[in-house]
Order: C-alpha cells, then structure tokens, then sequence
C-alpha cells in the first residue's frame, strides 16, 4: 500500500510541474508576425472576442507582443513600441476609479522594455499609447497599460492637451458606432532625440489610425500631430494612412481586401466620421 502512496505522490508532483511549465510558457508568449496571423479564431478571443485581431499591422522589427486587450510591435532600437493596436468596444467605455500602478518593464518584451527612470528629470510625459482610460472596464486589463511596452515620451501641453482630445474622440467614436479598432504609436526614424540612459528616441510626430466596419462598411481616419502643444480643431491634424506608412514602412492593414485597402489608404475624409 505504501508503494501505491508514494507512486500516486510522484504522479501528482510531475502533473503539477508539467501544469506550472505550460502556465509559464503561456505567459512568456512573444510571436513574430507571421506565427500571429497563424492563431485561429478560438485562441485569439483573450486577445479580442471580435475575430478583429487579422487587421494588425506588419512588423518592422519581428517583435509582436500580445496582452489581453492590446498588442504591440516593440522596437528594440527605440525602446518602444512602433505602433499599438486594439480594439475598443462601446461596453469597454466604463468610469471606474482603479488605483493607479507604478509602470514597470513588460515581462513578454523579450529585448526588455526600457525602464520608467529613463523619463525621470527629462521634461516629457510617460505617455500612453493604448489610454488606461480606454481599459477602465477591468482591474487587470487597466494595469496592463502600465507596462513600459505602451508609452512614449510625450511634451506635457501635448499629452494633457490635443492628444488626450483625440484619445476622448477615439472613445466616444466607439461609443456611437459600438466598436472601432485602432492603432497608435510615434513615428520612428533616424536622429531622434533620446532621453535617459537606455537612450528612448522621442518621437516628432504621434499618429492614431481607427478602423470603423460597422453595417459592414468599412471607414477610416487617420491623425499625425507634432509633439507639441497645440489649439487647432482636431480635424486640421487629419492625414492619409498612405501617408503614415510611408513615413513609417508598416502597412496597417494589410490583411484587409486590396481594392477596400487602397481606397481607405488614399482618403483624407473626415465627413462620414462627423455624425453616426
């Protein structure tokens, strides 16, 4: 009998190894472009329930991270991210007062994300580029913003002023047309500025891409703002996507149909985006 007992104890003791391995490989998770667009649909829904995860953008550098409720391309010669994507659900759009956590490194940044000290005394904000006001409908995913992965160095007049009217625009988008999909980050390029020690580039220019297919038409509209104060109308700051992937060399969209992604590339409309 007690050789029953200490087979069963043996057992159970490599059962829970094999399940404590599996629960890290699954955390430590970093896929190249290529493996992402492989996912099917039913382990893709922790990153949205939608199927909308087909419309991320290629990545320059191979570094596709995925979290719950957003993924990002990490640069590692930037020290961030070159672009965000997510998408933002009307029932996402929720006012909860979480406690705000300290930003800390993400663990699924195989090159390391830069260290939050990098902005300390350099003037610029730890700016978001997936909002945590647009992750306010869920403890975990909210903290998951605060991942060093998700910001960029932003001027302050800019962060607090045109940028977070866009962000508030991008939010109530979603509420009047249930769900769009977005993506953000700064444009990347040579002879940047860069602050702190792990030498984050500053971006000149921020851009905001949203995807709207609600009633099975698709619409989008793209923004490019310099990273500075501004007072003019949001719509002045209104770009054609062409015009962000050239800057950048990532197509946004490329898993859309040819014909529709062209003629979304070249728009500069804003009108269809001024009423539901």
């Amino acid at each position: 009998m007690k050789y029953i007992k200490f087979f069963l104890i043996i057992v159970v003791g490599v059962s829970s190894m094999i399940l404590y391995s599996s629960q890290e490989i699954q955390e430590d998770v970093v896929l190249s472009y290529e493996e992402a667009k492989e996912l099917d649909t039913k382990d893709r829904s922790e990153v949205n329930s939608s199927g909308s995860f087909n419309f991320l953008p290629t990545s320059t550098s191979g570094q596709i991270v995925i979290h719950n409720y957003y993924t990002l391309s990490y640069n590692e010669k930037w020290e961030q991210a070159e672009w965000v994507a997510y998408e933002l659900k009307k029932g996402y759009i929720k006012k909860n007062r979480f406690k705000r956590p300290f930003f800390i490194e993400d663990p699924k940044v195989k090159t390391v994300s830069a260290d939050w000290r990098n902005f300390k005394n350099s003037g610029f904000d730890k700016g978001h580029l997936c909002p945590a006001a647009d992750m306010q409908f869920d403890s975990e995913a909210y903290n998951d913003t605060f991942y060093t992965s998700n910001i960029s160095p932003q001027d302050r007049a800019f962060n607090g002023g045109i940028w977070n009217r866009l962000e508030e625009k991008v939010r109530y988008w979603a509420e009047q047309y249930d769900d769009v999909f977005v993506v953000t980050g700064g444009v990347l390029s040579p002879s940047l500025k860069t602050i702190g020690r792990e030498k984050v580039a500053v971006p000149e220019f921020f851009y905001k891409i949203i995807l709207d297919d609600s009633k099975g038409n698709f619409k989008m509209i793209a923004f490019l703002m310099p990273n500075k104060k501004s007072d003019k109308p949001l719509y002045d700051f209104v770009v054609s996507m062409d015009s962000i992937e050239k800057m950048t060399g990532i197509d946004f969209f490329p898993a859309l149909d040819d014909k529709i992604e062209k003629e979304l590339e070249k728009s500069t409309s804003y009108k269809s985006w001024l009423s539901k």
